[in-house]
């Protein structure tokens, strides 16, 4: 079995509308305005899972400037899980800057089935996280419905990207201190936050943080495995390709060459994941 927790899908009228929509939505236009910046749907995102071995994905949305947009994006979400509900993951998107409408949007969601929200970007949807105490309303919502929220992370250091952002890891950190108990997943290794869990006074906040492996290739050598592999055995690393800007096998490749055990290298590609989400519809639950 493998967990793909970090994949991104769009609806075909999405897709059709691109140069429109770049205009439009910042979000969407740091992302996608380049034209080789690669868009596709549901049907091909299962046709990849099956050519590469992949049981389920994690299917996020994206951080949208408008709350009109994500509920758009949200129902192609919500109708493709509704498909492939036993491949399908469903988190979907809201606009913290309007706490309510966020807090319908997350209602709505989750009474459909669906997972977590996000991949949210803060940075670029114009919410602070750590300034507004409306926050406390949202995450109250999240965590009634059990839902994980993902957020994008970004390295301090390092070059420079399309998309990569500024939510670096101390934004990250006083945004989870505050709220210990609500399960999040940080993309792209938490941009380095997981290396401060050696603290305890840090680790101790983290203890509902999972992190992703999206676009490792393009960020870390393999040692990144081993490192933090160290540090907590790698039991909240959670693979995730960011497909389809990454293929897949690329960092499944990538884990499986770092020399890992079998038990961490099980852990990374769908154990952590399996434990978070638990089985699919039809799914044996976990043996105890």
């Amino acid at each position: 079995m493998i967990i793909d927790v970090h994949t991104h899908i769009f609806s075909p009228e999405t897709i059709d509308r691109r140069d429109d929509i770049c205009y439009s939505d910042a979000c969407f236009r740091l992302l996608y305005s380049h034209p080789k910046a690669r868009m596709y749907s549901v049907d091909e995102l299962i046709r990849n899972m099956d050519e590469r071995g992949i049981s389920r994905s994690v299917v996020l949305n994206i951080g949208w400037e408008s709350q009109d947009m994500c509920c758009r994006t949200n129902d192609y979400i919500i109708g493709s899980v509704a498909r492939y509900p036993d491949r399908l993951i469903g988190f979907c998107a809201v606009q913290p800057s309007d706490i309510q409408a966020a807090i319908r949007e997350v209602e709505r969601c989750g009474a459909c089935g669906i997972k977590g929200i996000g991949e949210l970007r803060p940075d670029v949807q114009g919410f602070g996280l750590n300034q507004n105490e409306s926050l406390d309303a949202f995450v109250e919502a999240l965590m009634r419905d059990k839902m994980v929220l993902s957020l994008h992370a970004s390295e301090p250091v390092g070059h420079e990207y399309p998309g990569k952002g500024n939510m670096v890891p101390g934004l990250l950190y006083e945004f989870i201190k505050k709220y210990p108990e609500l399960k999040v997943i940080l993309a792209h290794f938490g941009g380095g936050l997981p290396f401060y869990e050696l603290m305890p006074e840090v680790k101790q906040f983290l203890k509902n943080t999972y992190y992703d492996t999206a676009a490792a290739p393009f960020l870390y050598n393999p040692d990144i495995y081993n490192a933090l592999g160290i540090i907590s055995q790698n039991e909240k690393l959670m693979f995730g390709s960011d497909w389809p800007l990454i293929d897949p096998a690329r960092v499944i490749d990538q884990i499986k060459a770092t020399g890992l055990g079998k038990e961490q290298t099980e852990n990374i590609l769908y154990g952590n994941a399996f434990r978070l989400f638990g089985p699919a519809d039809g799914q044996p639950k976990a043996k105890k």
